[in-house]
């Protein structure tokens, strides 16, 4: 049997809803063995049905008793959920029902750790009333492996974990250590978890370096956030048997687009290709056709390469490092429409009018030879001066250019009919020395060619999300939510203190939010308002429903262009190919309430690992600068102190409460303001402020910063805004 392929022998097991409505009928906790002579098992389903009972428990949808019986959770007044450790000591318990989160103390966190399955009764206690949480039972451990630095302290050897949320100790045996030293940043697992009585006992998995090496803050985050980045040997091998170039036979029912002058545009560090495009007039219209490399060939469901890729679900993007989703044969080579090779796409060939909207469409699988690799920046040197680089030469190359361009300005007048939001944010590019050290960082210049791209890809991807709709197909649409009615209460408050209005009244819509941003373009301080109007909305998602896009200003969206790099569109990918096969496509392993929910998380998980890795980057950035002095811009106001994102930098650093002097402060939520009761100095959000540089840590991921006070005492003073 071929190692790309899987098989299993077929099992006849009751579902889950029949053991538990067994469960529940019986009144009385069940033994396993009771159990599965009640719902008639098979002897030779035997081993089965109690490795499935061992999940059942393991999920919290069982609870078994300290003699081993099975019994319902709710029959027992039990809430089953997750640990979430804060670095302060305490937790909370985040019910699977979806209820409020209860609080777990100091005494009750010593004996779980972060990401735990447990089984809890609920407590009231406290002065406050709040409702606590009493661990019964740990169903699940959630942590296996800890990334952390190693400590020496009077003979005993432990590790401090570099994530914050576990604040216990991992004690080592002496035999546990191997060879690491004190100070190393090591890889522990663990051998005992901690209870009551004691804290976790961990043995040395893997040393990864010291603190200052090259590259190590990116082999912390690879670990710290559980995220795969070795392929194994089978997949490597399944994608090598596809060889180096598209084979002959692949052609068959595909239409030959080799003809076409198709190119990709890219920024100048891209690697894979994903996408390529083409416009050209077509009567008082256009034709557009946006082409997209076809994994899906390559990739079938179920495949060991499909499993490796679902496990990992997107592609990360570290600075200087990728974490591919596919192995490099296919993300960089075979898959990767190169310029001047046969590749295999689906491309979207759509017709639009002349005032850019799209009257038709239609998919299908074919063949193309990019002509160009082309940049961002070749592309708008072009475009806004003519300038002609050596791979601009072909006419028709640049005829093509000249019409996404137009087409472009078209689909963004469109866009703005709409409502669609148009954040317009500044993002920072980090610049590095040979050993791997920021050596400056400098804004990232967003021109027109990127978002001539930006709006072929949602032309492409609206397609994509109507053709599903219109064939009653399952899918993983994009949805993306308004505001929740607490973060509009606290944006409207805020925006009201700055004479602004929010239209919509309880439920505003994109063109409310969109014309607000167009009020607020002049001000000077348009970039903390857009930021709290961005953070107003919720995260977008993948889920089966169709809910739409709030910020795109869609009913339905959906992820198509980038299958190389996101294992949503490649679900897409295959749920079209059904389509036009007149097939209806079901994942294998896996329901599609499960499929949007893991791909929520890993790309969740890759934006925290890819955040981390850049604070800690900032961080030794920022030790080279400690005293020094810089502008900022007051970006958050918390009851402990200012966050302030220093000018051209993107760098954000707290200046703690007891930095402003000799002072009590009062915090306003409201306002997002700490006024001196004393003083009367007022700071507030938007505010200007010079500040010192006084601790970076990377461990951490933390910056403090101190008010300048000049030469003269009292100078302080004038950073802030004294009432009168």
């Amino acid at each position: 049997m071929s190692t790309c392929s899987s098989s299993s022998r077929r099992l006849h097991l009751p579902d889950e809803g029949r053991i538990l409505n067994a469960v529940r009928e019986a009144g009385v906790p069940l033994l396993p063995v009771a159990l599965a002579k009640r719902l008639q098992v098979d002897a030779a389903d035997k081993a089965a049905f109690q490795t499935l009972l061992a999940q059942l428990v393991k999920r919290g949808a069982l609870f078994a008793n300290r003699k081993g019986a099975l019994c319902l959770p709710a029959a027992l007044d039990v809430v089953v959920g997750t640990v979430l450790g804060h670095p302060d000591g305490f937790g909370f318990l985040r019910p699977d029902e979806g209820s409020d989160d209860l609080f777990l103390s100091p005494q009750e966190m010593f004996k779980v750790l972060h990401g735990d399955k447990v089984a809890a009764r609920k407590l009231m206690r406290g002065e406050r009333g709040r409702v606590e949480a009493e661990i019964l039972d740990v169903l699940e451990r959630g942590q296996r492996d800890i990334v952390g630095r190693l400590h020496q302290r009077r003979g005993v050897w432990f590790v401090v974990a570099e994530d914050r949320r576990l604040n216990q100790d991992f004690l080592l045996t002496p035999e546990g250590r191997g060879t690491a030293k004190a100070g190393d940043v090591v890889v522990v697992e663990i051998v005992e978890p901690p209870t009551a009585s004691h804290e976790a006992i961990v043995r040395v998995k893997e040393v990864l370096g010291a603190a200052d090496d090259d590259g190590i803050e990116i082999a912390i985050a690879l670990r710290k956030h559980a995220l795969p980045f070795v392929f194994s040997e089978a997949v490597e091998r399944c994608a090598e048997k596809f060889g180096d170039g598209v084979k002959p036979s692949d052609f068959k029912g595909r239409r030959d687009l080799r003809d076409v002058p198709l190119v990709t545009i890219d920024g100048e560090t891209a690697r894979d290709f994903d996408d390529a495009v083409y416009a050209a007039k077509s009567g008082r219209g256009f034709r557009l056709i946006v082409a997209i490399a076809d994994v899906s060939h390559y990739v079938k469901d179920g495949s060991v390469l499909d499993k490796a890729a679902r496990e990992r679900g997107t592609s990360v993007y570290f600075p200087r490092q990728v974490i591919p989703m596919l192995p490099e044969t296919l993300s960089n080579g075979l898959c990767s429409l190169n310029p001047a090779v046969d590749r295999l796409v689906m491309a979207c060939d759509m017709t639009v009018s002349a005032r850019g909207v799209v009257q038709d469409y239609a998919f299908y699988p074919a063949v193309i030879r990019s002509r160009a690799r082309l940049t961002y920046n070749e592309v708008w040197d072009y475009l806004s001066r003519g300038a002609l680089h050596p791979v601009l030469k072909a006419e028709d190359v640049r005829a093509s250019l000249d019409t996404l361009y137009v087409l472009f300005k078209r689909f963004f007048e469109q866009r703005q009919k709409r409502g669609a939001i148009d954040f317009e944010t500044t993002e920072m590019e980090m610049h590095f020395d040979k050993r791997g050290k920021i050596e400056k960082i400098t804004p990232l210049v967003r021109n027109d060619a990127h978002r001539l791209i930006e709006e072929c890809m949602l032309a492409a991807n609206v397609c994509a999300a109507e053709m599903i709709r219109a064939h009653h197909a399952q899918a993983l649409f994009r949805i993306h939510e308004g505001p929740t009615a607490e973060k509009l209460a606290a944006l409207k408050a805020f925006l009201a203190l700055c004479a602004l209005r929010l239209g919509g009244n309880e439920k505003p819509t994109t063109k409310d939010y969109a014309k607000l941003l167009n009020q607020i373009q002049t001000r000077d301080d348009k970039d903390l308002l857009q930021t709290l109007l961005l953070r107003s909305l919720q995260r977008a998602e993948y889920s089966p429903k169709e809910e739409g896009h709030f910020g795109l200003a869609y009913p339905a969206y959906t992820h198509f262009t980038s299958p190389i790099r996101r294992y949503p569109d490649l679900l897409e990918h295959r749920a079209l190919k059904a389509i036009l096969a007149g097939k209806t496509y079901q994942p294998k392993g896996d329901s599609w309430e499960a499929l949007g929910t893991h791909c929520s998380m890993t790309e969740r998980r890759a934006d925290e690992a890819t955040r981390e890795v850049e604070t800690w980057l900032k961080c030794l950035y920022m030790q080279r600068h400690l005293n020094d002095v810089m502008m900022g811009t007051v970006s958050g106001v918390t009851n402990f102190g200012l966050f302030v994102t220093l000018d051209g930098l993107a760098i954000d650093g707290l200046v703690h409460v007891t930095e402003l002097g000799q002072d009590y402060f009062r915090f306003d939520a409201t306002r997002h303001t700490l006024t001196g009761q004393r003083s009367g100095v007022v700071y507030t959000l938007a505010q200007r402020v010079a500040v010192q540089v006084i601790r970076a840590d990377p461990d951490a991921g933390k910056i403090d910063f101190a008010l300048w006070e000049g030469e003269s005492e009292g100078r302080s003073q004038r950073s802030g805004i004294r009432k009168t």
